[in-house]
C-alpha cells in the first residue's frame, strides 16, 4: 500500500467516497462492506486500527448536524422528548436517515485517513496534477499543508509565552490561571493574535517566493506510466466499488 502508485490510491479513494455517498439510507449491509474494505487496507497498510478510529471520530462534530432530521423528518413514531410546552417526536424513519449520514462521514473520513497515512504530501499533490485536478486547487492545498508547520509553531510560542507568564499553584490538583472565564479571554486573545501572526507571515512568505521566481506553478518531473501491477490493482478495486454500488442499485428495489 505504501509504495503503490500515488495516483492510483487517489483514484481508488475518490471513488470509495463517491461510492459511499451514493449508498441509500439504510443499507446496513453496504455500509458493512465498505467498512470491512477500508479495514482491510487499514490491516494490508499496518497502521494502527485504535489510532485511526480515534482519529476518524473527527467526523462527529461535522456529523451532528443531521441529528435533527431525526425529530423533522415524518415517520413512524419512536419515541417522544417533552421540553417544556414543546414535545418532540423522533421517527423511526429521521433516525434512519440520520444514522445513515453519520456513517457516510465516518467511513469518508476514515478513507482519508488512510491515503494520508500511505502517500507522502508531495506524491499526492503530483497525483493531483497528473489526473489535471484544477492546478489553483492543488496550489491551494499544497500551500495549505506546507504552511500548517508554521501556524502550528506559532501556536507553541503563544502558548509558552503564556506558561511564561502563568503562576503554578502549590495546592495539588490546581490548575495554574484564573477561572474559566478568564482562561476564555486568554483563549480569545490568543487567538486573534494566531491569526494576525499568520496573516503577517503569509505576506513575508509570499514576498520571499516572488523573489525567488514563484508564479503559482510548481516545477515537477514527468509521471512516470504505471505499471501492469499498478493498473491490475486499479481495475480490481473499481469492480470491487462497481459491484457494491450494483448492490446498493438493489437495496433500493
Amino acid at each position: 500500500m505504501h509504495r503503490l502508485d500515488a495516483r492510483v490510491k487517489l483514484v481508488l479513494v475518490l471513488a470509495y467516497v463517491l461510492t459511499t455517498a451514493l449508498a441509500p439510507q439504510g443499507a446496513w449491509a453496504v455500509y458493512l462492506l465498505l467498512f470491512s474494505l477500508v479495514t482491510a487496507a487499514y490491516i494490508l497498510s499496518e497502521l494502527p486500527l485504535k489510532k485511526v478510529y480515534l482519529r476518524s471520530l473527527i467526523a462527529l462534530p461535522f456529523a451532528l448536524a443531521a441529528l435533527p432530521l431525526i425529530f423533522t423528518l415524518p415517520g413512524p413514531a419512536w419515541f417522544s422528548l417533552k421540553l417544556g410546552q414543546i414535545t418532540l417526536t423522533a421517527s423511526t424513519t429521521g433516525a434512519e436517515r440520520a444514522i445513515s449520514i453519520l456513517l457516510k462521514v465516518w467511513l469518508s473520513v476514515q478513507a482519508g485517513i488512510f491515503l494520508s497515512a500511505v502517500t507522502s504530501r508531495n506524491a499526492l499533490l503530483a497525483a493531483m496534477r497528473a489526473l489535471k485536478l484544477p492546478r489553483l486547487l492543488v496550489s491551494v492545498m499544497g500551500l495549505m499543508w506546507r504552511y500548517l508547520d508554521l501556524m502550528i509553531a506559532e501556536a507553541r510560542r503563544l502558548l509558552r509565552a503564556r506558561a511564561s507568564r502563568s503562576t503554578s499553584s502549590p495546592l495539588t490538583g490546581q490548575r495554574n490561571g484564573g477561572k474559566i472565564t478568564w482562561r476564555a479571554n486568554v483563549t480569545g486573545g490568543m487567538a486573534g493574535s494566531l491569526m494576525l501572526r499568520s496573516l503577517e507571515r503569509s505576506e513575508r512568505v509570499y514576498q520571499a517566493m516572488l523573489s525567488r521566481g514563484y508564479d503559482g506553478e510548481s516545477r515537477e518531473t514527468r509521471h512516470h506510466p504505471l505499471t501492469g501491477k499498478d493498473r491490475l490493482i486499479l481495475f480490481s478495486g473499481l469492480v470491487v466499488l462497481l459491484g457494491i454500488n450494483l448492490l446498493a442499485l438493489l437495496w433500493t428495489l
